[in-house]
């Protein structure tokens, strides 16, 4: 089988409320925004792939449109199911686009073996899969009445946006905490936001509340510090933007440095990438949560597969699907009491709506 064409596409899909406006310590954001692929083949399958839109708040990366312009001549003529060289020899720049690719080969694979890639990745372990309630920073009143609502919906866990001010997130935690009591497991993340001294007297401050844990909330590269905070609070901590590559897995499992990890395909590299971080930290009783960027469709099919076929993926994951105005795929998730059933049907399992792509559509590369 050999790759006969190649091409991307840019679409934004609006957040509804309670979601949107979704504040991180960096932006607010209204919208999803993702890059698209789609790769033919001359067996006639079609495969389609997802990474997201907004991927470096620091380094304000963004796409242009063009990227299948890029791709083309990596791709044309290869085999899509030689996932492994994808890995080898393809050397792209960035493990994103990586990501984007590999999951469109997965996609390709799985049809035209007929099987779901949660049989590829081992089987199915779970039939359904749990996944969180997300908030950005939130006031006080608006973070109480939120928490409220998603208790109602059926959701066990929630996750907050933080890491602007430990006295803003710590005011937070407590609201939540008056609302719903202990309905909801709670997550804060403040993406890098605060120095180990803050972090630790923010992590301390914070016991009382029992998080399920305190996500990254120093630079991703303060592994060492990471491990110290560890030993010094009874809040657990979860690193997500130190989760990278092999090695800086293997040096957070070395020096005990998290109790959670939350790999992604975007940040790792792809599927398999995060099958094997999933992996090596069973080994380590580390387990793992897939991370969440606001994903459409396909990147959420592909949470659904990764959870389903691991067993190190116990705990709700990370979504905002239920937040998207519509979505790219002819059949949408549905979420019931917190829970998605996993797709069955060949590949992603998921089909692409040609109308919803061109309805959210904001530049196709030619």
């Amino acid at each position: 089988m050999k790759i006969t064409a190649v091409d991307t596409f840019l679409v934004d899909v609006p957040l509804l409320k309670p979601v949107s406006p979704y504040q991180s310590r960096y932006i607010s954001s209204s919208t999803t925004g993702a890059l698209l692929i789609r790769i033919e083949t001359d067996a006639g399958i079609t495969g389609w792939g997802e990474t997201p839109q907004r991927l470096s708040f620091q380094n304000a990366t963004s796409f242009t449109g063009e990227e299948a312009n890029y791709f083309r001549p990596i791709l044309l003529g290869k085999d899509p199911t030689d996932i492994s060289a994808l890995y080898a020899d393809w050397e792209m720049e960035e493990p994103y686009l990586q990501s984007l690719v590999e999951m469109a080969c997965w996609d390709i694979l799985g049809k035209q073996s007929g099987q779901p890639l949660h049989r590829l990745l081992g089987g199915l372990y779970r039939e359904e899969v749990e996944v969180t309630c997300c908030m950005g920073i939130r006031g006080p009143e608006e973070a109480a009445t939120i928490s409220k609502h998603y208790v109602d919906l059926g959701f066990s866990t929630l996750k907050t946006k933080a890491g602007r001010s430990p006295e803003e997130d710590l005011a937070m935690v407590r609201a939540i905490r008056e609302s719903v009591g202990d309905k909801l497991n709670l997550r804060i993340d403040p993406n890098m936001g605060y120095t180990p001294e803050v972090a630790l007297q923010l992590a301390r401050v914070l016991e009382p509340y029992e998080l399920q844990y305190f996500e990254q909330p120093m630079h991703k590269d303060l592994l060492q510090e990471s491990a110290d905070i560890r030993q010094q609070t009874k809040t657990p901590l979860a690193l997500n933007e130190s989760v990278t590559t092999m090695e800086h897995v293997r040096k957070i499992l070395e020096l005990n440095a998290a109790d959670y990890l939350l790999p992604d395909t975007y940040q790792c590299g792809g599927i398999w990438a995060v099958k094997l971080v999933g992996e090596v930290a069973a080994s380590a009783k580390v387990p793992c949560i897939f991370h969440c960027s606001h994903d459409l469709g396909l990147r959420t099919a592909t949470m659904l597969h990764m959870a389903a076929s691991s067993p190190n993926f116990p705990l709700a994951n990370d979504c905002t699907y239920y937040s998207l105005e519509n979505d790219i795929i002819t059949q949408r998730f549905e979420i019931n009491a917190g829970r998605i059933k996993v797709p069955t049907k060949p590949g992603l399992g998921v089909d692409i709506d040609e109308s919803m792509l061109k309805r959210y559509l904001v530049k196709c590369s030619v």
